[in-house]
């Protein structure tokens, strides 16, 4: 992790994470202008086709762009691709279990916190090797089941079972969770994505590290339980090979 992963960046990413709910707009572009600084250190963008599997209302096509990426972006969520008004340009509505992309044919291929939100895991994290080039990179990033997050607006009380979280939250506001425990919310953990990303036949693992920590607190992630816990998010950059 790059020393510019400070802890004052934490703080800010932390403080602009509560007000998540109110105030999309600031802490979606704070979260895809870190995405790219975070992306750049490990892949060129300028010039580069990237592919972002769960793209949403297009705050990360906007920084993408930006650093000069060729940006294509794609969510199954009509919601999610309207929530900013109108369907930004450069985006599709696919599912990232099974992406309608020519095979070796994206130089970056990036995901942010979608991975718990699809029923199959495993089969959007090979469909995002198999579209990147040999030599390209994957980036993508989820929050593990047993953070504090976990649960998303339904936590802590995920931590008593993802059915019982939703049930509590249907019982205090009288209608579901946005994300639903078994239709739009699934338990990932940190310790599944490892195996997947040290055994794909296709792809190396190159880093695996803690999202919004200081660089300092990188050797989390190599401590078993304690990283399902103490990491919040969870990144993975996997170089595809020859």
């Amino acid at each position: 992790m790059s020393r510019t992963a400070t802890l004052d960046r934490s703080v800010r990413l932390f403080k602009a994470f509560r007000d998540e709910q109110t105030d999309r707009d600031t802490f979606y572009r704070l979260l895809a202008g870190d995405s790219v600084r975070q992306v750049g250190e490990f892949a060129p963008l300028d010039g580069r086709t990237l592919l972002d599997v769960g793209g949403g209302p297009g705050y990360f096509a906007d920084a993408f762009r930006a650093a000069g990426a060729w940006y294509l972006g794609l969510d199954p969520d009509v919601g999610e691709l309207s929530a900013r008004g109108g369907h930004p340009s450069g985006m599709i509505r696919a599912s990232g279990t099974q992406l309608p992309v020519r095979t070796g044919s994206v130089d970056v291929c990036y995901s942010s916190n979608v991975l718990e939100h699809v029923d199959k895991p495993r089969r959007m994290l090979d469909e995002m090797v198999r579209v990147t080039r040999p030599g390209g990179t994957v980036f993508l990033s989820f929050t593990p089941w047993f953070s504090p997050w976990g649960g998303h607006e339904t936590s802590p009380w995920h931590f008593f079972g993802g059915h019982y979280a939703r049930r509590r939250f249907r019982a205090r506001t009288g209608h579901e969770p946005k994300n639903a425990f078994g239709e739009s919310l699934f338990a990932v953990s940190i310790g599944q994505a490892l195996r997947w990303a040290r055994t794909h036949p296709d792809a190396t693992l190159e880093r695996a590290l803690p999202r919004y920590h200081p660089w300092w607190a990188a050797w989390i992630v190599r401590v078993p339980g304690l990283r399902e816990v103490a990491s919040w998010n969870l990144v993975l950059v996997l170089r595809k090979n020859a």
